[in-house]
């Protein structure tokens, strides 16, 4: 493991970059981080000063949750980042396509749970944490992407998660509490853009279904002592690959059962 003071280093660096709206460098960097493990120390700290800009972490989002995702990234398990709290907003919503170096978003299933997922109820499996889940929605994730180009694999994936894996935020549509009664698994999401549809998915494409990247995420921070509070909001997984937006465009995601959420770009 680097220094405390690399990993530091490489947290306000990686910020600076971030508030100055720069590429990021990419890992291994000046830095020497070169393990999820440290890119994950380096995120800790990232999220501590972006928490001074943007609010207290109110929640997570999931990514690398199918197989050929983790092979593309070469890793072999999800990771995760923080949402922070005044980036969780309510469809519709219109945000300012200028305060990022370049706006996308993805459909996915959000969670916000009623009650808490404590590190000494591990481990936990799908059925474990359901229990735990007051409400599920349909959501945009809000991306802002300053990945350097022409990064790949591992490389990609440290730097990703340094950085609080491209998140600028969640969108959540009308929040459903009767979900018990739908087929999460089985429910296609649908994303358009400007009327036309630019992809489709199903809550199978996150790991099987949108509960077991929340299960994984709950076994996660119990293994370093840290639970899932009631009131965190968790969007599941990508069902829908990132798509880009530009100033003018109207995009709306929808899964069945769950109703639509808005996104329109000033």
């Amino acid at each position: 493991m680097v220094s405390t003071n690399k990993i530091n280093e490489a947290a306000h660096e990686l910020f600076s970059q971030y508030q100055a709206r720069l590429p990021f460098t990419a890992l291994p960097g000046p830095w020497g981080i070169d393990s999820i493990a440290e890119a994950y120390a380096v995120q800790r700290e990232y999220l501590k000063l972006l928490a001074e800009v943007q609010g207290e972490v109110a929640g997570y989002k999931l990514a690398y949750t199918t197989a050929l995702m983790q092979q593309q990234a070469g890793w072999d398990e999800p990771c995760a980042g923080g949402l922070m709290a005044t980036t969780v907003y309510h469809s519709p919503i219109t945000l300012r396509g200028s305060n990022y170096r370049r706006l996308g978003f993805e459909c996915e299933i959000a969670v916000r749970l009623g009650s808490d997922l404590p590190p000494s109820g591990a481990p936990y499996n799908r059925e474990g944490v359901s229990g735990a889940v007051e409400l599920v929605m349909t959501a945009f994730e809000v991306i802002d992407m300053r990945l350097p180009e022409g990064v790949h694999g591992l490389v990609r994936t440290l730097t990703s998660v340094a950085t609080n894996i491209s998140n600028a935020g969640a969108i959540l549509g009308p929040p459903v509490t009767n979900w018990q009664a739908l087929d999460l698994a089985a429910a296609k999401g649908v994303a358009t853009v400007n009327g036309e549809e630019v992809g489709y998915g199903y809550g199978s494409d996150v790991m099987g279904h949108p509960f077991e990247p929340l299960a994984w995420l709950a076994n996660k921070l119990a293994e370093g002592g840290e639970g899932l509070p009631a009131g965190a909001i968790v969007i599941t997984g990508s069902i829908v690959p990132p798509k880009f937006l530009e100033s003018g465009d109207r995009a709306v995601v929808s899964v069945e059962g769950l109703g639509e959420a808005t996104l329109t770009v000033d």
